[in-house]
Parts: structure tokens; sequence; C-alpha cells
């Protein structure tokens, strides 16, 4: 993990108010102390040439060296109060680090340019003259050398530009790479965002691909194992209202609740078994070209298995519903079976089928099988005696299926089947998941209906 330029301000907060660090204010404060001591020191002579009282000279120039004290919040002011003093032949250190640290600051730099070239005007004028008059001074006895002419000129710019220009571009360079390591600090900082709401995203698809898995081995579990145990409830208590009666009828339903318990046993066993099963292992592809488990604690070790376990748990229960027959799943041929099931439980049920009989997707026939499934067991648990009718209409893009039942027969005995109410959100995943379309609702004549269309793409 990097040091981003947050971290580094959490971690070593503001000195003072202009200054970030303990070393910079030693390094400034130094550097205050000897420009002060540099002007007061130039200030007995500019005392002495402006016949001024020599401690004023000595107190004016400890005031203007100690201005570079400010240089970090106040280049602008550093500077032009070098090149003020500048003709007093004083603040020479001054002048070097306040332009400096002009350059290295983040004024525009129209700015930066307009001050430089006052300094080196002003730096360039003094030294002109004061050249001039030592020139003047050393050569009083050679009249045939005028110094004017090309050597105090070129002289004065050579000394100006050897002061002004090393601390401008060298500002300039220090300017530039703050600026470029604050901004990949800024990217630093941004990719580690990105990062982490990537995280956070790949742990929210995660948990949401947990909960669909589960909630598929749930929707398998409770359609397949549910329908067959709600009819083995229905038998046994019709079981023991006939059995002194009609001993006949009473073996029938007895061999009945066997089947459908081997049946329900069936059933439970092979999806029992597939959600013992090891996962693959790791990196190899799963089911639908799904990667197989990552390292250890790794967001795809602990989806994928699971993912695979519920498709796999989901291919299990299908085939066991149709008799436990491998590669087998239920389909609409298998209806009228359903449908007989529920009349030898007592049931009146009357099975309509509508349009030309075409074979569809697996996924389609699957579906429209668990919805009448579900329904008919609602149909048991909520609705003991009452007529059904199961409706299937194959039309030109779409099949349709209804399971509407009439009011309950209060003289039919009640097989008290309890109810978690997960029968109804199931069937309405189930469709919604193929584009389909769920209605569920009560009857004006007491009863209740359950309806869905899906969209389907006939097989040949």
């Amino acid at each position: 993990m990097t040091t981003t330029g947050a971290d580094r301000d959490a971690v070593a907060p503001r000195t003072w108010w202009w200054w970030g660090r303990r070393r910079s204010v030693v390094l400034d404060v130094t550097l205050a102390v000897l420009s002060a001591l540099e002007c007061g020191l130039e200030g007995v002579g500019f005392a002495q040439q402006a016949s001024l009282p020599v401690p004023l000279g000595v107190l004016f120039g400890l005031l203007v060296g100690s201005v570079l004290l400010v240089r970090r919040r106040w280049p602008i002011t550093v500077v032009l109060v070098s090149i003020a003093v500048t003709p007093a032949e004083m603040g020479f250190l001054m002048g070097i680090v306040g332009l400096y640290s002009l350059a290295a600051s983040e004024v525009p730099r129209r700015f930066t340019a307009a001050l430089a070239g006052m300094s080196t005007v002003a730096v360039y004028i003094v030294t002109v003259v004061r050249m001039r008059q030592d020139v003047a001074q050393a050569d009083a006895g050679q009249p045939d050398f005028d110094p004017s002419t090309w050597y105090v000129p070129v002289v004065s710019l050579f000394m100006t530009l050897g002061l002004n220009a090393p601390p401008l571009l060298f500002g300039l360079y220090i300017g530039a790479r703050r600026r470029l390591m604050e901004s990949l600090r800024e990217r630093a900082d941004s990719l580690e965002q990105e990062l982490s709401l990537l995280a956070d995203r790949a742990e929210q698809r995660a948990q949401w691909a947990r909960q669909e898995e589960r909630r598929r081995i749930a929707r398998e579990m409770h359609d397949v194992v549910a329908h067959r145990v709600s009819l083995m409830v229905v038998h046994a208590a019709a079981l023991q209202a006939v059995a002194l009666k009609d001993p006949q009828k009473a073996v029938k339903n007895a061999a009945l609740v066997g089947d459908m318990g081997r049946q329900a046993l069936t059933e439970l066993r092979e999806m029992l078994g597939v959600l013992r099963e090891e996962p693959s292992p790791a990196g190899v592809a799963g089911p639908a070209g799904v990667a197989g488990p990552g390292p250890e604690g790794s967001v795809g070790s602990s989806v994928v298995p699971l993912a695979a376990v519920g498709r796999a748990a989901a291919a299990a229960a299908e085939a066991a519903a149709v008799g436990g027959s491998e590669g087998a799943g239920p389909c609409l041929d298998a209806l009228e079976a359903l449908v007989e099931q529920s009349r030898q439980a007592g049931a009146v049920v009357e099975f309509v089928v509508m349009g030309e009989v075409r074979a569809y997707g697996a996924d389609v026939e699957r579906t429209a099988y668990r919805v009448v499934q579900e329904a008919l067991t609602n149909v048991h648990k909520h609705a003991a005696g009452a007529e059904v009718v199961v409706r299937l209409a194959h039309r030109g893009a779409e099949v349709a299926m209804q399971v509407e039942n009439g009011p309950s027969d209060a003289t039919a005995a009640d097989a008290h089947l309890p109810s978690g109410g997960n029968g109804l959100v199931g069937m309405r995943e189930r469709v919604t998941r193929l584009g389909g379309v769920f209605v569920s609702g009560p009857t004006d004549a007491g009863g209740f209906r359950v309806s869905a269309v899906l969209p389907v793409t006939a097989v040949s």
C-alpha cells in the first residue's frame, strides 16, 4: 500500500499555519537569521551613504532580512522587498531565496515572469552603476580605457544572470516536480478509492450470488419434496378414515403412501448426495464456464462452489421428480401423471389442454410443470375437497397454464398440512426469471386461481 497525500497529512499535521514539517521551520528560521545578519552588516554602509545613524541602518537591515521568514506564505512580498532594497545594495541572499521560492510556488507564471524581470532589471542597474564607480576609480590614470563602452554592460549582464537565473530555474524545476508528485499522489488516492469500491461491489455480488443459490436450493427442495409429502399426508388421512369401513381401499391407500414415501426418499437421497460432493479443484472451470474456487479466503472460493452445488442439486431434483431416471427432467408430458396423483389422493381434478401440443425448451417445460405442481400442492393444503381445473394452452409464442380451484368442501377431512408461505413466491421467481407473467389471487366464487404465461421458442 502506498503512502498517499491524505495519509501523510494525517500522520504529520502542520506545526504552524504555513509550515508542514519541523525541518521546514528550522530551514526558514535559519535562512531568515542569515539574511537578517547580512542585511544588518550591509545596513552599516547604507547608513553611512545616506548620512543616517549606524544603529538605525543596522536595525533597518535586520528588519528587511527577517522578511525571508514568510517566503513560503508570501513569496511575492519577499521578492518585492528584495527589489526595493536593491539600490541600497543589501538583501542579495533574500533576493536569491525569494526568486527560488516564487518560482517553486503556485503563483501564476505571468506574475513570476514579471517579478523575475523586475528583479533582473534592478540588479542589472545597480551592478552597472557600482561597476562604473569601481572601474572609474581603478583606471583614473588610464585615459585610453573607457569601460562604459562594452566591459561594464557585458560583465554586469553576466553577473545579473548568474545571480538570478540559477535560483529561478531551480525553483521552476522543483515546482514542476512537486506538482507532478502531487498529481501522482492524487492518482494513487483515486486508484485506492476505486479499488475499494470494486472490492465492495465484488463482495456485494458475492453475497447476492450466495443468497441466490441458497434460494435456488430451497426452491428445488420445496417444489420437489413438498408435493409428494403433501400427498402422503392426504393419503394417510384418507387411510385413517376408511381403515375400518373399506379395508380394500385402505390397502390401496397404504400402497400409495408407501410409493409416495419411497419417491420422496429417492428425491432427498439424490439431492443430499449432490450437496455432500466435494467442490471442484481450484482453478478448474465450473459449470457453464464459471471458474472454480480461488485461494482460501477469496471471494470466488465461497461463491463458485455454492453456485455449482446449487445447479447440481437442482439438476438432481429435476431428475428425481419423474422417478429418479438419470438425465430426465419434469416436462409437460408428465402433467397427466401429476394430475392423476392428485386424483388418487381423492381430489376432483379436470385437466384441459388447448392448442396444438408442441415441445419447448427444458427451462420452459420445467417451469410450467413446477407451477402446476405447486398449485396442486396448495390446493391439498388449503382447499381440501375442492374441485380443481388445470388448463394448459399452447399459443403461438407462449404457453399458458392455469390452476383454479373452487371453495373447499366443508365435509372433507382437513389434513392440517403446514405452510411456510413460500410456494407462491417460488412460482413467481421461476416465471419472472424466464420473462413471463405470474398472477395469483382469490376468485369471486370463493376459490383461488394461479395463472402463468411463459414466452417460448418451439423445439423441432
